[in-house]
């Protein structure tokens, strides 16, 4: 069971829809509610494996909605190649990498990780974790 410590003040609906207008995009479901409920945060257990040949990392923070320094508006302008390919970042590590879900058709609600320091063309730095965000959620561990 996740735990996640709150950090940032409630998000509204109405800000969200305002959010998601002013970004021209619609955000899956199950993340919407993780905004509406947490507005991001701290989760506990936060380790997540990208693959076997990567390994594992540590979940830094959700971002939210507003007026803090981690703002998910500000994502956008600062990994706008991410957002391009069709994902928003809803996360780092501490390498700076990016947990990010797909908002478009093809990969809509999919969580990846977006490894910043492979110098790659579209997806071929992108590490697929789960079909969507409770799944992701669901898959964090406390170290072993």
């Amino acid at each position: 069971m996740i735990n996640i410590e709150k950090v940032h003040d409630h998000l509204s609906i109405k800000n969200l829809e305002s959010f998601e207008q002013n970004q021209d995009i619609i955000l899956p479901k199950a993340y919407r509610d993780f905004l509406l409920e947490y507005n991001g945060g701290y989760p506990n257990p936060s380790i997540y494996k990208i693959s076997d040949e990567l390994g594992e990392s540590i979940l830094n923070i959700f971002y939210g909605i507003g007026s803090m320094f981690d703002n998910l508006g500000k994502k956008f302008d600062i990994f706008e190649e991410i957002v391009q390919i069709g994902f928003i970042p809803i996360a780092d590590d501490p390498s700076g990498n990016q947990i990010c879900i797909g908002i478009n058709k093809e990969y809509s609600g999919q969580i990846f990780h977006w490894a910043h320091d492979e110098e790659h063309d579209e997806m071929e730095n992108m590490y697929f974790l789960s079909n969507d965000f409770n799944e992701f959620l669901d898959s964090l561990y406390e170290e072993q």
